[in-house]
């Protein structure tokens, strides 16, 4: 992950290695603790969101079309389980209602994610966790509902991994703050953030706006799945994998 620094005052951009993700427009369809007060950038302090129904709204027809639609779009490799993309919509169709179900009612346990490496420009290599199909669904209907609540929340100088921006305007920002008599731009790249995010943190401060357990739950799930790396099995203790939606 990216930062930069624009002024004397700290105006903060991130500036973040993905770019927006596009909206497909597929035919087919798929249908089937510690809680402390939240202080943010923007001073949103009414975004939370009620325990409710969040989950139900998650596992909405509409909403898990969209997931569907989005993740056959965006193709990709498969996961553990050697399931790809063409084989996606008629497995959901016939096991769809039974996987929600299990949603429902807390006893659904994905996948451990596949870990390969990709070559970076420096010489070295990123690791990427690439989920199952099924996964992919079912981060894909998470992140469409989560995404606009914490989007209230966000800083308007932050750019990376959200809808409709990316390093680009970024540094547009930059050049506006010069052009404001700022002298300087600082451009930080925090090591291997992604794989030493703290996940007991992580889930601190998503339970701070999310407060239907069932929710806080099934990221946890998907946080702790673990990986396989050449056929071996990885409990993942700290990170969040690269490659997966949420």
């Amino acid at each position: 992950m990216k930062v930069t620094i624009t002024g004397e005052k700290y105006s903060q951009l991130r500036i973040d290695e993905g770019s927006p993700q596009r909206d497909s427009a597929e035919h087919e369809k798929y249908a089937g603790g510690y809680i402390p007060t939240r202080i943010t950038e923007n001073n949103a302090t009414d975004t939370e969101v009620p325990e409710e129904r969040l989950l139900e709204r998650i596992l909405e027809r509409d909403n898990l079309n969209r997931a569907f639609k989005r993740v056959k779009s965006n193709k990709g490799a498969h996961g553990v389980d050697g399931m790809g993309i063409e084989d996606l919509l008629k497995y959901l169709t016939t096991h769809g209602e039974a996987i929600k179900q299990a949603i429902m009612e807390g006893k659904y346990k994905p996948n451990p994610v596949r870990r390969v490496e990709i070559p970076k420009d420096d010489g070295k290599k990123r690791p990427l966790g690439i989920p199952t199909v099924v996964g992919r669904v079912i981060q894909q209907a998470i992140a469409q509902v989560l995404s606009p609540i914490f989007e209230q929340q966000f800083s308007d100088n932050s750019f990376g991994f959200r809808p409709k921006r990316s390093a680009h305007g970024a540094i547009n920002r930059s050049q506006e703050y010069i052009n404001d008599g700022y002298k300087y731009v600082v451009d930080m790249d925090l090591e291997k953030f992604f794989d030493t995010v703290n996940q007991s943190k992580l889930i601190e401060v998503l339970g701070r706006t999310i407060k239907d357990g069932r929710v806080i739950s099934l990221i946890h799930k998907y946080l702790t799945a673990g990986v396989v790396v050449k056929h071996s099995f990885k409990e993942t203790a700290e990170g969040v994998p690269q490659g997966g939606v949420c």
